[in-house]
């Protein structure tokens, strides 16, 4: 595994411009991740090159400054805000006498530490050992079969060789054991699709405020902390929207510039929450100034895994920074199309949750289905969605379930064998109940159906 730093570890951190200066808000986001890490940053070198080095990645003149700063602040490693090849990252250790991580070990060694669950684990563990697998030479250099000498000859070449095989076998073994985890969130994936429950995952830049608004949502007991990466672990919760209907929400891992393609490649299970959603939420860092860069990385990210042509509703989050209050922004077809909100206050989420029921078109309808003998799974369905608010049963053994159900289900339960739909009541709050008309597509006959 990629050795993680202890707490507190002094770095020194680099950061190149690449035909560019450096930009402040890219340093700062580095110097963030290197304190989500629990590294102390003691020395930050800035430069700027037309293209990398092919044997330092920033030149042989500023990797002496790196060695010189390392020295002076009595530094424990050295982090570089870029994708290091094997040989340069090797060079930059022989250099400076420092250990060297770049940016995708960085990034891996924060998800190492936020990882709760086996899953989330096991998906970390395949990264790193993806992201190790080109790296072993780095410790075995003192058994090199070319150093020679009496009794190293051999060796090193043969120990690299073993270990190799060890970390094929071990990455296939992983890989095994994430299918079978696989198997078993599709298998709860297809019972919630049973349930006429739809899905709706919270997606953004890491920092945005995602699992602050997650709790305010639902209620769920989830790990918030200003810092990159605080959750990591996918979190799925119930949560009833004012009209009655039921949803399943889903907290997701944040994204980030140059996310590393093997973290992208290794949590392709737990990104399927974001896949399979039918809204996803984009929550976005209204104070940030870069907002705008960061929705454009999130939205690639989003085309890489499946996601990018899902719908959409942007949450504008942590509003109170900017003086800005609660709204609703609507777009040409006057379909809700972003949401203003303070998730740490609460301000907004009502009008939110009103946002969500509209793009879903969950407008529910209660009202009484009549189940045939036999539709114990039908009923068990219903239960199972907790839209049943009476049930009385019948001498033939049929039964009568008063339910709440969002319109479009409508359609399908008046679809289905022997299902009725009966007599409609008005919800809670309302003078009336709405016309039924549109779900009687199926063997009902309109008029058995009151209102």
């Amino acid at each position: 595994m990629i050795e993680r730093p202890r707490a507190a570890e002094r770095a020194v951190l680099v950061r190149l411009g690449l035909g560019a200066p450096v930009q402040p808000e890219d340093l700062a986001e580095f110097q963030q991740l290197a304190r989500s890490a629990g590294a102390q940053p003691v020395a930050t070198l800035t430069g700027r090159r037309e293209r990398p080095d092919s044997r330092y990645f920033v030149g042989s003149g500023k990797a002496e400054e790196i060695a010189a700063a390392g020295r002076e602040h009595q530094a424990d490693l050295i982090l570089v805000d870029h994708p290091l090849s094997p040989s340069q990252e090797r060079n930059l250790e022989k250099l400076t006498g420092l250990r060297v991580l770049d940016r995708n070990g960085l990034i891996l060694d924060i998800f190492a530490q936020r990882a709760r669950s086996f899953e989330g684990k096991l998906e970390v563990e395949l990264a790193q050992l993806k992201h190790l697998a080109s790296r072993l030479v780095r410790g075995w250099t003192h058994l090199e079969r070319q150093k020679g000498g009496i009794g190293l000859r051999g060796p090193g070449e043969t120990q690299l060789e073993t270990d190799r095989r060890l970390l094929a076998a071990r990455v296939r073994s992983v890989t095994r054991r994430l299918e079978r985890l696989k198997q078993q969130r599709e298998t709860g994936r297809s019972a919630r699709a049973e349930v006429p429950v739809p899905a709706v995952a919270l997606v953004g830049y890491t920092n945005a405020g995602k699992s602050t608004l997650f709790r305010g949502l639902t209620g769920a007991d989830v790990y918030v902390a200003d810092q990159l990466f605080a959750t990591l672990d996918p979190t799925v919760r119930r949560l009833r929207l004012p009209g009655g209907a039921m949803i399943v929400m889903a907290d997701t891992v944040g994204f980030i510039r140059e996310l590393p393609h093997e973290l992208i490649a290794a949590f392709q299970s737990t990104l399927q929450e974001a896949r399979s959603a039918h809204l996803l939420l984009h929550v976005v860092d209204a104070s940030d100034p870069r907002r705008d860069e960061h929705i454009e990385q999130v939205n690639k990210v989003l085309s890489e895994i499946g996601a990018g042509d899902l719908p959409q509703l942007r949450v504008y989050n942590k509003i109170d920074r900017i003086g800005v209050e609660p709204k609703l922004e609507r777009d040409s077809q006057g379909r809700a199309a972003a949401v203003w909100i303070g998730a740490a206050e609460g301000s907004g989420l009502p009008l939110l949750l009103e946002a969500i029921g509209e793009r879903l078109s969950l407008k529910v309808q209660r009202l009484w289905l009549h189940l045939p003998p036999g539709a114990g799974a039908l009923r068990a369905r219903l239960y199972a969605a907790e839209v049943v608010r009476d049930e009385r049963s019948l001498e033939d053994g049929a039964a009568e379930l008063l339910v709440d159900l969002p319109s479009p289900d409508l359609i399908t339960w008046a679809a289905m064998p022997g299902v009725r739909l009966l007599e409609a009541q008005p919800l809670p709050g309302t003078a009336a109940c709405a016309a039924l008309e549109p779900y009687l597509e199926s063997q009902t006959p309109a008029e058995t159906v009151r209102c």
